[in-house]
């Protein structure tokens, strides 16, 4: 299969990367460090498949659309992961506009532009998965984490929303929700982390659940539905437990 991962220089994406390289797949790795992903292919010599580094910025909708066609000149993309994300922790007093727009850029808008650039051969051809990579962090709000969980927030909304209708086009959406996975961004937190976990594991994680039928992929549960359970309380109740986090 050709599988595209964007967002694939470190922690999840380049975990998957590998592991999918490992089962003998060719991997077409994007990230904005060119450098990285070089070093990404380097070790995937002696694996099954092959990593092949296709460098991306997906800011930038030009780059998304050339990244594509290029790696499409090979053969049609059978399973895209967009995985491309952006994270820093910030307290109220230092908000501005700039770190929310460089964070919706990336999280969100860096989504819509690839799903756009894969739109059109998937219609095509009634086939393909689409695997959009959200975060726990979307399923409620938490303090430092107003950009980051909004993005993500609107990424799970995003999913549930193109889901029916990539269906009845033959586009399998799915829907990744990881919970605290150990990579650089995560490294930036000063606060305990409960059941954080390897990015290896992470990505064994969703390498499974993509090749069964669940609409989301969510982990490690006993997190993560404690989670789902926090956001059904009563404002009154979920507001106090927030302020106390």
């Amino acid at each position: 299969m050709n599988i595209w991962i964007a967002g694939a220089s470190t922690g999840i994406g380049a975990a998957l990367a590998k592991q999918y390289a490992q089962a003998g797949h060719s991997v077409y790795a994007s990230a904005r460090s060119a450098d990285k992903l070089q070093a990404l292919a380097q070790e995937a010599t002696q694996l099954s498949g092959q990593i092949i580094p296709v460098p991306c910025d997906v800011t930038d909708n030009e780059s998304v659309l050339a990244a594509v066609a290029d790696i499409q000149k090979s053969g049609a993309i059978d399973i895209a992961i967009l995985n491309a994300g952006y994270y820093e922790p910030i307290e109220l007093e230092a908000l501005n506009l700039e770190h929310f727009l460089n964070t919706y850029n990336v999280n969100l808008t860096g989504v819509v532009r690839c799903f756009l650039a894969l739109l059109p051969s998937m219609r095509r051809s009634a086939s393909g998965q689409i695997a959009i990579v959200s975060s726990v962090s979307g399923y409620t709000g938490l303090p430092r984490a107003a950009a980051y969980g909004s993005s993500k927030a609107a990424l799970i909304n995003l999913a549930e929303s193109l889901q029916p209708e990539c269906k009845a086009a033959g586009i399998d959406i799915r829907l990744i929700n990881p919970g605290f996975v150990k990579s650089p961004l995560t490294d930036k937190n000063t606060f305990e982390m409960p059941f954080i976990i390897e990015a290896e594991e992470a990505a064994s994680r969703i390498i499974k659940g993509l090749d069964g039928k669940g609409f989301e992929i969510h982990f490690p549960k006993r997190f993560t539905l404690w989670l789902k359970l926090f956001r059904s309380l009563p404002y009154f109740i979920y507001l106090k437990l927030a302020a106390r986090l």
